[in-house]
């Protein structure tokens, strides 16, 4: 068994998590070496305890090492380990980096600049339309933008990214084949082949609050910053704040209404010294370092115009479903015959190009 199979084992055992895998590892020096330890050696290791050093020592009998292997082979993702030069650096400099990584797609040396973008599950318009428009913003220049694949502002940035053609990661709280919410299973499909989608769970792992909380560590420890775009004081996208903050990361958050129960976490957030952010050059003023003006291409918001005008398929298709007359929604829905989500990214898109305009009662005309 190599050190990567027997990482992989690991992270299959309960109780071993990556605080104690570090310890573990630190102590014996090589993965393989703590598998065949005897239950003594296991409990002289710093914050190894009875329950955790007896599933060790018997783990051939929890734990389905050649089937987990076989799903990888079969599924075709892989697994990364600290040792491996595509593992994220950022992550790697968190205190409790995964001990191992499922990856669908590819982690490029491009997603060192990345920024985390997250929110409420249950949002508002307002919501939706600041993450798509900043996440586009953010991916138009090169960043990419992380987040955790929930429905809500966890969508909605993800598809303002794709929809300016960058990359974006998602991060799971589940197995790297669980689709979870299943109406998103494209979305991830789409991430995967222009950016990535991550876990530290194996294969058939349900999300539950547990599994969320670490996946948000995730996202946090993957990102020079995090934009919570819109949260209420219990939302789980103020657990990534923090995670952020713990990491040394810098945190941002979008203002909203003050009446709105959706913008109090933000609202908090920026009481207790998050900056606020109302565009993405917000976001690039403060890692300027890695995206100076002079040599950071004009946003979508100074130039109006993508260069030559390039429309996607669903793009063109929605563009010829308006005219200079008022339409709605449901309406452009109809005549393209596109899923309503499809739709909403290529009004994002024709609306950043500036060849698409939205009135107010969300209702579209063609700006040429």
């Amino acid at each position: 068994m190599d050190s990567r199979e027997a990482l992989i084992a690991l992270n299959l055992i309960e109780h071993v998590g990556p605080v104690r895998a570090r310890s573990l590892l630190e102590h014996f020096g090589e993965a393989p070496k703590i598998l065949t330890a005897s239950k003594a050696a296991l409990l002289r290791v710093r914050n190894i305890g009875d329950e955790t050093a007896e599933a060790i020592v018997h783990w051939e009998k929890s734990v389905d090492l050649a089937c987990e292997l076989k799903r990888l082979a079969e599924s075709g993702c892989r697994v990364l380990i600290q040792g491996d030069e595509e593992y994220p650096e950022l992550l790697r400099q968190i205190y409790d980096p995964p001990i191992v990584l499922y990856v669908k797609g590819a982690l490029t040396a491009k997603d060192k600049n990345a920024v985390a973008m997250v929110g409420s599950r249950m949002t508002t318009h307002y919501g939706l339309e600041a993450a798509r428009k900043l996440a586009y913003q953010l991916a138009y220049v090169g960043v990419t933008v992380v987040s955790g694949g929930a429905r809500g502002i966890d969508t909605a940035a993800h598809q303002g990214a794709l929809a300016a053609r960058g990359r974006t990661v998602v991060v799971l709280g589940t197995g790297i084949n669980v689709v979870f919410p299943p109406e998103n299973r494209e979305l991830f499909e789409r991430a995967a082949a222009n950016g990535a989608v991550v876990t530290q769970f194996p294969f058939n792992r349900n999300g539950d609050k547990q599994s969320f909380a670490i996946r948000n560590r995730i996202i946090a420890g993957l990102t020079l910053g995090t934009v919570v775009v819109e949260a209420d004081l219990n939302s789980g996208a103020l657990i990534t704040a923090n995670f952020a903050t713990e990491y040394g990361r810098q945190v941002f958050a979008v203002p909203g209404r003050v009446d709105s129960p959706r913008s109090k976490g933000c609202h908090d957030l920026i009481k207790k010294g998050a900056k606020l952010c109302e565009s993405a050059e917000d976001v690039l003023s403060e890692f300027e370092y890695l995206f100076p003006g002079s040599n950071r291409p004009p946003s979508p918001g100074e130039t109006g115009i993508l260069p030559a005008l390039e429309l996607s398929e669903n793009e063109k298709c929605v563009y010829d479903s308006l005219s200079q007359e008022e339409s709605a929604i449901d309406e452009v829905i109809r005549r393209s015959g596109l899923p309503s989500s499809a739709v909403s990214v290529a009004l994002l898109g024709l609306e950043m190009k500036r060849v698409v305009k939205q009135l107010p009662g969300k209702l579209f005309v063609r700006n040429t």
